[in-house]
């Protein structure tokens, strides 16, 4: 079972983003802040997760909470300050609308941009050691998901609904075959299946 929080004095918020190595759509950032005595057996690391689980999950967590909120940053400003930045941006949009100012940031990942004066900790794979981040894992993936959902309506040929904008091996000979979508990351380099260069990652 993983451990609540990162520290126990302070109100902590654990933060985490999802879709950063996507070739479509936003980068998207959760921030929650959990009750102290909050548990559970099943809240973990979004990526071992089924679909299922995560929409569960993130009824529980969007209840349960003391308070949470979602950042997104679009493809163009991807393009603009690069998915780093923008990773660190769509997580200071999260903390930025939560309810309750944290005192405490949890981070997952080694490297972050400082938000305000709020101290903070990165936390190697700590979506799978801490509830907070976790939380947070699932919150970004499931509305992100949603999201990409919306816009499959609008080029189904993509199957974004499925593959969420990640860089299949069937998404990537699409994009290539029929060109860029204006909701594509256009400083990431989409290469032929046949180089095998990426492993398919989908969920």
């Amino acid at each position: 079972m993983l451990i609540n929080c990162f520290q126990k004095d302070l109100i902590e918020a654990g933060c985490d983003e999802a879709g950063r190595g996507c070739l479509v759509g936003p980068v998207y950032a959760a921030a929650v802040i959990l009750p102290r005595k909050f548990r559970s057996k099943h809240l973990n690391d979004s990526k071992k997760l089924s679909h299922e689980q995560r929409v569960e999950l993130r009824a529980i967590i969007e209840d349960k909470a003391i308070c949470w909120a979602v950042g997104s940053v679009d493809n163009i400003e991807i393009d603009e300050i690069n998915i780093l930045n923008a990773s660190f941006l769509a997580m200071h949009r999260a903390i930025e609308k939560l309810l309750v100012i944290p005192q405490f940031l949890s981070i997952d990942g080694n490297r972050f941009n400082a938000y305000s004066d709020i101290p903070h900790s990165c936390i190697i794979k700590g979506d799978g050691k801490y509830l907070n981040i976790a939380a947070a894992s699932i919150l970004a993936k499931t509305h992100r998901d949603e999201y990409m959902t919306r816009i499959s309506l609008e080029h189904p040929d993509y199957n974004w609904h499925q593959n969420k904008g990640y860089a299949t091996s069937a998404h990537r000979l699409v994009s290539l075959e029929r060109g860029l979508t204006p909701y594509h990351r256009k400083t990431f380099t989409i290469t032929h299946p046949s180089l095998d260069r990426y492993v398919d990652v989908e969920g």
